[in-house]
């Protein structure tokens, strides 16, 4: 069965997008920890990160290299935090979050419910940084 993120790279569910190539998407969380929480994934799906291949690793990190760049620039972060737990949908995923001190990555904190305006206007934010 497809997972959740699968259906929304074949565009069966909407997202707001920040960047696709050929192997990965970039879109934003939707209950995100911070603003410009960003999720990383491999179009190909593969429930756990360490499963994909060499390539499909290194080419879904570097991808995350070049979306961090933009959420850096476009929030006041110290950093563009990065976790991977990959329990929450069974399809390998990196966090991408600006945080300012650790405790900001923490998922044991109430998440944020922006409204589709507010992400609307985060992910063009972060896309025009790119």
């Amino acid at each position: 069965m497809a997972s959740i993120f699968t259906k929304i790279i074949q565009g069966e569910i909407p997202c707001h997008k920040i960047a696709e190539n050929d192997s990965c998407i970039a879109f934003l969380d939707i209950s995100p920890l911070q603003k410009g929480h960003t999720l990383i994934i491999p179009k190909r799906e593969v429930d756990y990160i360490f499963d994909l291949e060499d390539s499909e690793l290194a080419e879904l990190m570097s991808f995350a290299k070049q979306v961090s760049k933009g959420i850096k620039s476009s929030f006041d972060c110290n950093r563009v935090g990065v976790t991977v737990i990959g329990l929450e949908v069974p399809h390998a995923h990196i966090h991408l979050i600006p945080i300012i001190k650790e405790s900001d990555m923490s998922f044991a904190q109430s998440k944020m419910q922006p409204s589709n305006d507010e992400l609307a206007e985060i992910a063009e934010k972060i896309k025009s940084k790119l």
